[in-house]
């Protein structure tokens, strides 16, 4: 597997005038990509690639165990014309374009909402992803997929899900200027039809898309709230604005906007 991405070459392929990116760069390492460019004040649709971080960060501050070996890419959007409320559809695009990659190397794939992905019939946690909204009104949107084989100690996820990779998996490809490519290029077709339609889910066809990957719904979940709140019953779909509708052993209809989903194996 080739063990570093050459950045002009990415360019090349990726930035204007031949590209969707505005700019485009590759580090070694850093300590969190969505922290360089949530910082930087950059233009919108522009790239910061790493090939390990020593601080990556999670979904409620968590950390993110980020190994040499992996692919951690964080793109800044600067949407226009899209409204405040739809801007929690990139965290979900990401994982579409995500699904399409894993796709493509001959991996199975589905969603868990609202940020990760899963590989394998298994299935474990391939990739996770985190958006955040910076100072002056971007949103960067950070994914960090396991390409290499994992390192003996990495942490499950919450509720208990195994981490795995493309290359556990037997993929077809784990070259990482490669997948980093069709991955930016995934992104950025789904991206620019969802802004085109100003982040309207239905119309842009993500909303369609997003369900027929998702493995959450239908399943039986434990939805972990903030302070501690907790919501059990059964994933039901997602709504055009991206929230999770579970019902509740209480047979009532609860819409979720934020939180850690456990699939609970059947009784």
């Amino acid at each position: 597997m080739t063990t570093a991405l050459d950045a002009e070459e990415l360019r090349s392929r990726l930035v204007a005038p031949n590209g969707p990116y505005a700019a485009l760069d590759v580090v070694e390492t850093t300590a969190s990509t969505n922290a360089d460019l949530a910082a930087s004040g950059a233009a919108d649709r522009t790239v910061l690639i790493a090939l390990e971080q020593s601080a990556g960060q999670g979904r409620r501050g968590r950390s993110w165990s980020s190994p040499e070996g992996g692919l951690y890419v964080s793109v800044l959007f600067r949407p226009a014309g899209v409204p405040a409320a739809r801007l929690p559809w990139l965290n979900l695009i990401a994982g579409l374009a995500l699904v399409r990659v894993a796709q493509s190397a001959g991996v199975e794939a589905t969603l868990k909402w609202p940020n990760d992905l899963l590989l394998g019939s298994g299935p474990g946690k391939g990739a996770g992803i985190l958006s955040e909204i910076t100072a002056d009104g971007a949103v960067v949107v950070g994914m960090g997929l396991n390409v290499a084989k994992l390192p003996s100690d990495v942490e499950p996820a919450p509720g208990g899900l195994a981490p795995t990779s493309l290359e556990d998996l037997g993929a077809a490809e784990l070259d990482r200027g490669e997948l980093a490519f069709r991955l930016l290029v995934e992104l950025a077709g789904l991206e620019g039809v969802w802004r085109k339609n100003e982040g309207d889910a239905v119309e842009s066809g993500v909303l369609e898309e997003y369900e027929e990957h998702s493995s959450t719904i239908g399943q039986h979940v434990r939805v972990e709230l903030s302070g501690g709140a907790e919501v059990v019953g059964v994933a039901q779909r997602i709504e055009a604005d991206g929230t999770l509708v579970v019902r509740g052993t209480d047979g009532v209809d609860h819409g979720v906007s934020a939180g850690d989903v456990v699939h609970l194996r059947p009784a």
